[in-house]
């Protein structure tokens, strides 16, 4: 297995790491996004043990590090870096001979609010897109690299639920910079919600026994999306929050077969 880090951005936390598989052509393209309430105590040594793993099964996996709420991230810069993340994969998959045309998200907890969130870039316009991505898509000239398909375990998927509930101690305001009340066009923007439907497919994987992020979120996701006509499954398996980020257990293997069937 080879890996090699790239940097987006001149910020010590714009950078991934790509994994690539012995295999000579590799079965597309994962972005690995880690999770941790948005917050930047946790990072992409998250993601690393599920981007190993994917390319010990064939996937070429993209593991993606942003600037969190504490380091420089927050609203609106997290959002910039993880779709300035994803496009740098134009740069390489070049690099590596690698397709692009199907790239999927695998995104835990806050990670699976931004995997989701990302595949809606092309509703973000509308929603009110903030100067920075508004940049972003003006220098890509519509040469964005768009994904294909997400997986979502346990991802913070309601946020206006998430923030009504004040999970993980108010970590919605913390990460928007201010409550809803505030900032009601920033809430909106960033709430997988307000996207829906997605025209990719999206699978809402939540462990049953969850008691980091409810598995409330992924339900009223996937009831609306599904009411709007989207291609959104609802997977709920046995674990824990954290069983979905461990490749020796059968709810990750889950995971990596559902990315298996979408990059196939």
């Amino acid at each position: 297995m080879k890996r090699q880090k790239y940097h987006y951005g001149e910020d010590p936390s714009q950078w991934g790491e790509l994994f690539l598989p012995d295999a000579a052509e590799p079965q597309g393209v994962v972005v690995v996004i880690h999770g941790g309430y948005w917050r930047s105590q946790y990072g992409a040594e998250l993601g690393e043990p599920l981007a190993k793993d994917l390319a010990a099964h064939g996937v070429a996996a993209w593991n993606l590090e942003y600037r969190r709420a504490g380091n420089g991230g927050g609203w609106p810069h997290t959002f910039a870096d993880v779709l300035a993340g994803i496009d740098k994969l134009r740069d390489v998959a070049g690099e590596h001979g690698l397709g692009l045309d199907r790239v999927v998200a695998l995104g835990h907890s806050a990670g699976g609010h931004l995997a989701v969130w990302a595949a809606g870039r092309s509703r973000l316009a509308q929603l009110g897109a903030p100067e920075a991505d508004r940049q972003l898509e003006r220098k890509n000239g519509g040469a964005a690299v768009h994904l294909t398909g997400v997986v979502s375990q346990s991802g913070l998927l309601n946020l206006a639920e998430a923030e009504r509930l004040n999970l993980s101690n108010g970590a919605v305001s913390n990460f928007l910079g201010g409550s809803s009340d505030k900032y009601p066009k920033r809430h909106k923007y960033a709430d997988p919600m307000s996207a829906a439907p997605l025209r990719v497919p999206v699978y809402a994987v939540h462990t049953t026994e969850d008691d980091t992020v409810p598995l409330s979120q992924s339900e009223a996701y996937s009831v609306a999306a599904k009411a709007s006509g989207a291609p959104v499954q609802l997977l709920k398996l046995p674990g824990d929050h954290f069983a979905l980020i461990d490749p020796k257990t059968p709810a990750y293997r889950k995971c990596r077969e559902l990315v298996q069937q979408l990059v196939g």
